[in-house]
């Protein structure tokens, strides 16, 4: 698990290593939507939730479809019903949230997760960009809600490009390429051919993303994890197949001591 710590948040990306999972899960899978065990997964959940000291019902996962819905994580999902709070969820590859202790995250296994941290206004926030996300700008529309809903500011947030496929083995079709160029990406920055193939470089397409809605260049981190070639430390759902584990990105607020 890596974890990044301040006064103010945690932020984490889980590995594959110290869960309970066994298979193709082995072993820490902590996506509910992956088919697992739900045995194993909630004991998965209880040793993340234990390592951040929260409480289960503070883990925030939305079931994920590679769209750009975000939903904020406020005081009013938490008096909701379970079946109203499984609603909330569905369909939903963005959360935001203002809320001490409560734990936001984004499943993945070759995707990119994005963190986002406002400092000034204590607001974090969480992406899922896969091709797709990626392409509708997820990351920019993550970004516009934290400033019409939170009142941020660009210039304040730090925005982290967690653990995912590399352009160096992300081999996709032409009409991937075509997608992001109708989308107004500088597909010669984002795509390499070689041998006849193409490949996508998703970290440098949400560069791309974050930069056009203003954040700054220093203020994006960019982990340079590939999930594919470091498949024994991460999950890759290329290596693996969908029915898989999936690592989880999350961040939360400290609470006030």
């Amino acid at each position: 698990m890596i974890i990044n710590k301040s006064a103010d948040c945690i932020s984490f990306t889980t590995t594959r290593q110290g869960g309970v999972s066994v298979g193709n899960y082995a072993s820490f899978n902590l996506s509910p939507f992956s088919g697992d065990n739900p045995v194993h997964l909630e004991e998965n959940h209880q040793l993340l939730c234990q390592k951040l000291g929260i409480e289960p019902s503070k883990l925030i996962i939305p079931f994920q479809t590679h769209g750009t819905e975000i939903r904020i994580i406020d005081q009013a999902f938490f008096h909701g019903s379970a079946d109203e709070k499984t609603y909330c969820l569905n369909g939903v590859d963005a959360l935001i949230t203002q809320l001490p202790g409560v734990c936001i995250g984004v499943s993945t296994a070759d995707c990119v997760p994005l963190i986002f941290f406002d400092a000034q206004k204590k607001v974090v926030a969480v992406a899922h960009a896969g091709w797709r996300g990626t392409c509708a700008r997820i990351a920019e529309k993550t970004l516009l809600t934290m400033i019409e809903k939170f009142g941020c500011n660009t210039t304040d947030i730090i925005v982290s490009i967690g653990p995912s496929i590399s352009v160096a083995v992300y081999e996709v079709g032409n009409e991937v390429l075509k997608n992001f160029e109708n989308a107004g990406f500088d597909t010669g920055e984002i795509f390499v051919e070689r041998n006849g193939s193409v490949y996508l470089d998703l970290w440098e397409a949400n560069r791309q993303s974050l930069l056009n809605a203003g954040i700054i260049p220093e203020h994006i981190e960019i982990a340079g994890i590939c999930s594919y070639t470091e498949h024994e430390r991460f999950f890759s759902a290329r290596r693996l197949g969908i029915k898989s584990g999936r690592m989880l990105s999350g961040i939360m607020i400290q609470c006030a001591n």
